[in-house]
């Protein structure tokens, strides 16, 4: 099951994995994992991540709502 939707978000921004992982200071991998749906970032990463995304956190989440 999906929970986040970084990457679609990431592909929105013209950003990168590498760039994300840079400004998060993790490894890549880690933003793959995150991408994937493999693993999830934390509460507050994902908020981390939102800034550096420059969206509100909750456009990282997969709505619950159909």
């Amino acid at each position: 099951m999906d929970y986040n939707r970084i990457k679609e978000v990431i592909v929105q921004q013209k950003s990168s994995n590498k760039k994300l992982a840079e400004y998060m200071g993790v490894k890549e991998p880690t933003v793959s994992n995150w991408c994937t749906n493999t693993k999830q970032p934390s509460i507050p990463d994902l908020f981390k991540i939102a800034r550096f995304l420059n969206v509100d956190v909750r456009e990282l989440l997969v709505s619950t709502k159909e």
